[in-house]
């Protein structure tokens, strides 16, 4: 992208954007069809873990848990139980992909613990509304770290719920699309972005 890369403040105790989660209840996971693949909705007393997008199959979607837990993106001690989980946000969901105008920012989100500045980029990220774009620079300024745009396509990358959290809304300068890392890439960024323009006129 022709930006600089700047080295970015370590984790700090208190910027995890975590929400306070009963681990009494076991995490469960919903898998379904939608407009653009089958997804797979993870997490525990209505409150999102993880979110796949855009798999081709229900096999894909169980393929990319079990790499998660591999790699210990999701805790592989612990069992996950599909089921019939967060109904509402499954429609939701569905109806998105159908172009219609929902937001998510009601949804409650788990995510890892993040650093000072990965906290600061996810909170101005949630700020991009619907049929909204924003380059990878201006995401960057606006966190307080304008030279940081390479480090916030990591963050990006690195988003374990995207839809939720509005990844493929932040682009590159030019024009260009830059990277999802969704199974079916930038066509399916790309695809998104056009939803959102042409139910958003």
């Amino acid at each position: 992208m022709g930006q600089s890369t700047v080295s970015v403040p370590k984790a700090v105790s208190g910027t995890s954007h975590k929400v306070t989660v009963d681990q009494s209840e076991s995490l469960k996971m919903s898998v379904f069809s939608t407009e653009i693949g089958w997804c797979g909705l993870i997490g525990r007393a209505e409150t999102v873990e993880r979110l796949l997008i855009g798999h081709h199959s229900v096999a894909d979607v169980h393929q990319a848990v079990a790499a998660l837990k591999r790699k210990d993106h999701i805790n592989s001690g612990e069992e996950i139980e599909e089921a019939n989980w967060f109904p509402e946000l499954r429609e939701r969901l569905q109806d998105y992909f159908q172009g219609a105008l929902i937001e998510f920012q009601d949804i409650k989100v788990q995510l890892p613990r993040l650093t000072t500045f990965q906290s600061r980029v996810i909170r101005e990220l949630k700020k991009i509304g619907y049929g909204k774009t924003i380059t990878y620079g201006e995401l960057a300024k606006k966190a307080g770290a304008p030279r940081a745009a390479r480090a916030v396509g990591t963050v990006m990358s690195s988003n374990r719920i995207p839809i939720l959290i509005p990844c493929h809304r932040v682009v590159a300068s030019g024009g260009k699309l830059g990277g999802f890392s969704a199974p079916q890439g930038t066509s399916l960024k790309q695809h998104l972005l056009t939803l959102e323009a042409e139910s958003f006129r």
